[in-house]
């Protein structure tokens, strides 16, 4: 044999070998496997044994519980069965007993209305009988009875009308005379009464012939400049400056003043002082405006606010200077506004900025209230401050705490003894009003305004009035007063009604 051949055999035997020990391996995993296969399905089949041995014994312990819930929910409905029962007797027999007092009250209604009928029958006899004694209608009787007690009613009413008005008027005077007293004490500022005429003193006669000029060319010129006429007659050693407006009027009088003084007086002359005094009276305006701000304490007005401000200081208004009057006005509404717990600042603000539109309405269009407030809105006021001065005047109805307080300071700095004055003319018209109000209503006797306007006294014929009609007739002249007359203060208005009997013995 070749080796090849030995190679081959022991290969051949090599591989039956292995073959034959991979076949005895594989029979033994084999065996273990079926074996452990085996072990597995006996463990599964315990475990779902006892899982299911676990859920009937858990099953039976619900079915237990659901028989006990139930048990126990029975016991319950027997419960409330019975208290049913029992309460269902209990109405039977409470519908027995309303049932029973039901009759009661049918019996005892049919013995009401017979015994209404009765007394109806009884009532008709005794109506006709008290008409038959009294000789009149039921209804006559009714109408005088009603009349009676309307005029009971009237009396009453009157008498109620006058408590509640005397309490009212006596706790609303003494709060007000605090508030206003305290105020006034802390308001002091002087009332200066001023014309439309201004006077400059010479040092003598010669200085009018040199005012005039060669054929009164310096007059002229000055006039033109100004704007202002000047009134040279038999005063001596002096001339009159007359003008509408005061602050051209000033620059008159201060030009006027500086050429006297200078003594050199030429149109040239003439026009560079008035231009010059011009300059003062700007710086001065602006000036008088600034501190009349400060006074107030009020920051942030514009400018031009600040300038028309102080052309109030040139401006008057019945006799009244009028930048006096708005600080005035100012200081008190910030006062009443303290007092009352309002905003001060805003009434202060308003109060000093509600007659600003005096400073241009002698060259405008307009009343100085639109001007006042086209004024403030064109120069960035609040809108509390612009409602305040369209109010102050009731052009609008105040809306705004403040805005009542601004229009109340303005009456009181107004309306106090002395701030301003009329003219003959106002006046007189003003008397003739309140005296045609008065004479309007039936049974005046005669009236008369007294002590320049501010007390009517009525005198009544006696037969027509009594003590309420008095009082009655009092109240309705002053409310028409109020209604159609504008006036300072406050008018009184007394009604007198005289009885007089008279005797003779003889």
């Amino acid at each position: 044999m070749s080796s090849l051949s030995i190679i081959l055999l022991i290969v051949s035997v090599a591989l039956m070998l292995g073959v034959a020990f991979l076949q005895i391996r594989y029979n033994k995993i084999k065996q273990e496997w079926e074996r452990a296969e085996k072990e597995q399905t006996e463990k599964d089949d315990l475990i779902k044994k006892e899982a299911l041995i676990q859920a009937k014994e858990a099953l039976q312990a619900e079915r237990e519980k659901i028989n006990e819930d139930e048990r126990e929910r029975r016991r319950e409905l027997n419960n409330l069965e019975n208290k049913l029962t029992k309460r269902e007797d209990i109405l039977e027999n409470k519908i027995q007993e309303v049932t029973d007092k039901e009759s009661q009250l049918d019996k005892k209604e049919e013995e009401l209305e017979q015994k209404e009928n009765y007394l109806a029958e009884t009532i008709q006899k005794q109506i006709a009988e008290l008409e038959r004694i009294a000789g009149m209608s039921r209804e006559d009787a009714k109408n005088m009875l009603l009349e009676q007690l309307k005029h009971d009613l009237a009396q009453e009413q009157m008498q109620l009308i006058r408590e509640n008005e005397a309490k009212i008027r006596e706790d609303a005077l003494e709060k007000s005379k605090e508030i206003l007293s305290t105020t006034m004490q802390r308001c002091m500022m002087d009332q200066v009464v001023e014309s439309t005429v201004a006077v400059v003193s010479l040092p003598n006669d010669e200085m009018k012939g040199r005012i005039i000029g060669r054929e009164g060319r310096n007059i002229r010129t000055l006039e033109t400049l100004t704007g202002v006429d000047l009134i040279i007659d038999d005063t001596p050693e002096a001339v009159v400056l007359s003008c509408f407006d005061p602050v051209r009027r000033e620059i008159a009088k201060i030009a006027l003043e500086k050429l006297i003084q200078d003594g050199r007086i030429h149109p040239v002359r003439i026009e560079e002082v008035v231009e010059k005094s011009r300059e003062e009276i700007e710086k001065k305006i602006f000036h008088e405006g600034e501190n009349a701000a400060l006074d107030m304490g009020v920051m942030g007005l514009s400018k031009e606010l600040i300038k028309n401000l102080g052309r109030l200081y040139y401006r008057t208004s019945y006799g009244q200077n009028v930048l006096k009057h708005s600080l005035e006005v100012g200081h008190i509404a910030g006062m009443l506004a303290a007092e009352l717990g309002a905003n001060v600042y805003v009434a202060k603000r308003a109060g000093l900025l509600h007659d600003i539109g005096k400073a241009v309405d002698q060259t405008q269009e307009g009343t100085h209230i639109q001007l006042g407030v086209e004024l403030a809105r064109r120069f960035g006021e609040k809108e509390e401050i612009i409602h305040a001065i369209e109010a102050h005047h009731d052009d609008v109805t105040a809306n705004t705490i403040e805005a009542v307080l601004v229009k109340l300071a303005d009456a009181i700095s107004a309306g106090r003894p002395g701030a301003r004055r009329d003219t003959l003319e106002i006046y007189i018209k003003r008397l003739q009003k309140i005296e045609e109000i008065v004479n309007g209503y039936k049974g005046i006797k005669q009236s008369f305004a007294v002590q320049a306007g501010r007390e009517v006294r009525v005198i009544v014929e006696s037969e027509m009035f009594d003590d309420l009609a008095s009082q009655k007739l009092a109240r309705d002249i002053a409310k028409k007063i109020e209604d159609e007359l504008d006036y300072p203060g406050q008018i009184r208005v007394t009604v007198v009604r005289e009885f007089r009997t008279v005797e003779i013995a003889k």
